[in-house]
């Protein structure tokens, strides 16, 4: 189950990718500079919490516990919600999506503190 969130990771890290080019160079003259930022700020958000689920990956395996795996599903649903809205708004112009982007980052939010939480939680002893 823990390899689910390696996989979303390096999924994820390619959408970003491709969407980041997307937009330097399919919508760089079709979109208007304030939408074009506004899908730049998507992809940015977008390719950071790819790698994010890919330290959930790392800490489910290394710290093991219930954190890892809700930080992963609040980067996954934080994805959908933030990046997904702001995809959205940027090719449709229409600025009512905006109101779905701040429940995105509550679940990044969330992913982060469900990490530093993982913190406090000691490393197991690797074996020799």
């Amino acid at each position: 189950m823990r390899s689910i969130w390696l996989a979303l990771c390096g999924a994820n890290g390619f959408l970003a990718v491709a969407a980041g080019a997307f937009g330097a160079h399919a919508l760089r003259e079709r979109l208007p500079s304030d939408l074009l930022e506004i899908w730049n700020t998507a992809a940015h958000y977008h390719l950071v919490h790819a790698l994010a689920l890919g330290l959930c990956a790392w800490l489910g395996e290394t710290r093991g516990g219930a954190l890892p795996r809700w930080a992963g599903r609040c980067f996954t649903v934080g994805l959908l919600l933030f990046s997904g809205s702001l995809y959205a708004l940027a090719l449709s112009g229409v600025r009512g999506l905006g109101a779905v982007t701040p429940l995105g980052g509550l679940a990044f939010l969330a992913g982060w503190l469900c990490v530093a939480l993982c913190a406090r939680r000691p490393a197991p002893e690797l074996a020799r």
